[in-house]
């Protein structure tokens, strides 16, 4: 069964201030849409294709050779979107508790350097790509990732991951990255976060 893009679980304009209502129904309707419509093509006359796309993800040799960059980027964009889609919330924000809170802390220090880290990560990010919180073994770490690629695709577990492609804040922020992932801490779906890193323990 082919890819389709997931209905967000709140309207347009509930992640205000934040993220700003157009930038939503752009990036929801068009940007996913698009990633949604071309993996869906490449993948269209292959045995992979009513194979659930984190399967796809995990092992891209898998994927014929002349269809793997398109997969790579589109069926990334994909399942990159429907995680950050799953990690807002309108009543989000604020911190992490339970098991959660006590990773973070046993591998960061403190919830406040977990927030420097992958804000430091995401900002430093050159171009295109994500700042991801990552299930690496048994511990969490904190990687970064170029346009569309996913950390799934080197055997880590995303938990949580911050799109710094332009398309994601400059409507609102334009230049000021920074300030998005700041503004962006307001919305995290912690409650989701955490339901992730216990299936992934």
């Amino acid at each position: 069964m082919a890819y389709s893009v997931p209905a967000l679980p709140y309207a347009y304009d509930a992640l205000e201030p934040h993220i700003d209502k157009a930038t939503m129904e752009f990036h929801h309707d068009k940007h996913h849409q698009a990633y949604v419509d071309k993996v869906n093509a490449a993948l269209a006359d292959t045995p992979l294709a009513d194979t659930p796309i984190e399967e796809v993800l995990r092992d891209l040799t898998q994927v014929p050779e002349d269809k793997r960059t398109a997969v790579r980027n589109n069926g990334g964009g994909h399942y990159n979107h429907t995680l950050f889609w799953e990690n807002m919330s309108p009543n989000g924000g604020g911190e992490p508790d339970g098991g959660l809170a006590q990773a973070i802390d046993s591998a960061f220090g403190s919830f406040a350097d977990f927030q420097a880290k992958l804000k430091e990560t995401g900002v430093n990010q050159f171009g295109s790509g994500w700042a991801w919180l990552v299930l690496d073994g048994s511990g969490l770490s904190i990687v970064g990732s170029a346009n569309q690629d996913n950390p799934i695709s080197g055997g880590k577990t995303p938990l949580l991951g911050v799109d710094v492609w332009e398309h994601s804040y400059y409507l609102k922020y334009q230049n000021r990255r920074p300030d998005y992932i700041d503004a962006w801490w307001n919305v995290v779906n912690w409650p989701k976060v955490a339901e992730r890193f216990t299936s992934a323990s």
